[in-house]
């Protein structure tokens, strides 16, 4: 332990005097005594060689989701990263996941955050994009903060069907805000829009994989000055209609499925998008094309002094930060994929997601939701306990099976959420068939 804290006992007594108290302990003295020095139980202390064993055993005992068909979504999809996005990533100039603070000397990384805010705005058909937060639900909860700002009301109006940790993520960050948010059906919800209504707050493909219909949301909205908040998914985007064209206020949503692997959950990407009218009330940084004293093409970050970040109740930046690296991978993605390329990746989900549905079907005792047309995921009513069927589809057939959405919502319990990807051969959708017929 000596070898990494350099400190003689000498230097420590020095700073400790210096800072006016007696012993390290006494550095604890605000936390309540009986939460100091709880004891902990942990083994007795081995080698750095026998650490290393340890992890290495402890990672050999990890499912490797490339040797397994993986037919879980719920937020987060396998899809396949072209090797050209990780060979650029890790680059030495590019490998840090901040925008650096003297951003003007860092031209290279400014460029490719403004290429990554000028695709998604594309992607999306806003005006603006921010350029990134931390992932899909904090930027969820910044869109409702931002229309809160805009409209001064408070009443917040989201629909059930958006994913539960974005929903609970909002509550969070509301919390000791002056809000009233108000969950149910969506089309229930919009009927109830009102002159108190700060936004109304969907997402498509909604949390169960399906399209929702926006026709005419956004426009009584407006009528009442309220904001349209959607949540959706960048892939899905490759074939359907962005909400810009339903009106729109923000677009936000998860970009991990744009060249980020799964990793156990994060680093992801946040993606949010809007109106150029709203460009000085976003949260996060903007990055700027312009052109130096010599005419020549230059990136800045736009509207965004230090400054303006410690100004209290007027300031916009919250846990917002950009990921570099990850906007990076987006960047390269997508730069890679183009729009066909995109749209080939969306329409293999779609039919792949399509034919495992139309065969899971068949199989008596299960039922597929066929109220709304879906994306590339799906709800299924099986005809026992979804913890069961996803033991025996890993124990045996080596599949990752779908979400519980008992989990999340108590009256569909033995209901399953399944996805399919570009990743899913036929192969492995049969015989997720196959052993969903012997669950029966």
């Amino acid at each position: 332990m000596t070898a990494y804290i350099p400190h003689t006992d000498e230097e420590r007594r020095a700073m400790l005097e210096t800072i006016g108290v007696s012993s390290i302990e006494a550095l604890f003295s605000a936390v309540p005594e009986k939460f100091r020095f709880p004891k902990l139980n942990l083994p007795e202390p081995v080698t750095e060689m026998e650490v290393m064993w340890e992890l290495s055993a402890l990672a050999d005992a990890n499912a490797d989701v490339q040797h397994h068909a993986c037919f879980l979504g719920a937020g987060a999809y396998n899809h396949y990263i072209p090797s050209v996005v990780d060979h650029i990533i890790r680059r030495g100039e590019f490998l840090t996941a901040y925008t650096p603070y003297q951003p003007e000397v860092s031209q290279g990384t400014l460029q490719a955050i403004f290429e990554f805010q000028s695709m998604m705005s594309a992607l999306t058909g806003m005006e603006i994009s921010t350029a990134s937060h931390y992932d899909g639900a904090t930027a969820f909860a910044e869109a409702v903060l931002m229309s809160m700002a805009i409209t001064q009301r408070s009443k917040v109006l989201v629909s059930d069907a958006i994913h539960p940790h974005y929903r609970r993520v909002l509550h969070t960050y509301l919390q000791f805000r002056d809000a009233h948010i108000i969950e149910g059906d969506l089309y229930t919800l919009a009927a109830q829009a009102d002159l108190e209504t700060a936004c109304l707050c969907a997402q498509t493909p909604n949390f169960f994989g399906q399209l929702e219909a926006l026709d005419g949301l956004a426009q009584r909205l407006h009528a009442m000055g309220g904001l349209f908040v959607v949540i959706t998914n960048p892939i899905a985007l490759g074939l359907f209609k962005p909400p810009s064209v339903y009106g729109a206020d923000v677009v936000v949503g998860e970009g991990q499925p744009l060249g980020i692997p799964l990793s156990f959950g994060g680093p992801y990407l946040g993606f949010f998008c809007t109106k150029r009218e709203f460009m000085r009330r976003i949260p996060g940084r903007i990055v700027g094309e312009t052109v130096d004293k010599e005419g020549r093409r230059g990136y800045v970050l736009t509207l965004k002094t230090r400054e303006q970040d410690i100004r209290r109740e007027k300031a916009t930046s919250n846990i917002c930060t950009n990921q570099g690296l990850m906007a990076l991978a987006a960047s390269v993605y997508l730069s890679v994929m183009g729009k066909h390329g995109l749209k080939q990746v969306a329409r293999l989900c779609y039919h792949k997601a399509h034919y495992a549905a139309d065969q899971i079907a068949q199989i008596k005792g299960f039922e597929v939701w066929r109220e709304k047309p879906f994306f590339h995921e799906f709800v299924i009513k099986c005809p026992t306990s979804v913890e069961e069927i996803n033991e025996f589809l890993l124990d045996e057939y080596d599949i990752i099976g779908g979400y519980d959405l008992g989990q999340d919502y108590p009256h569909l319990t033995n209901h399953m959420l399944l996805c399919c990807t570009e990743t899913n051969t036929r192969e492995e959708i049969d015989a997720l068939v196959e052993a969903l017929t012997k669950m029966a």
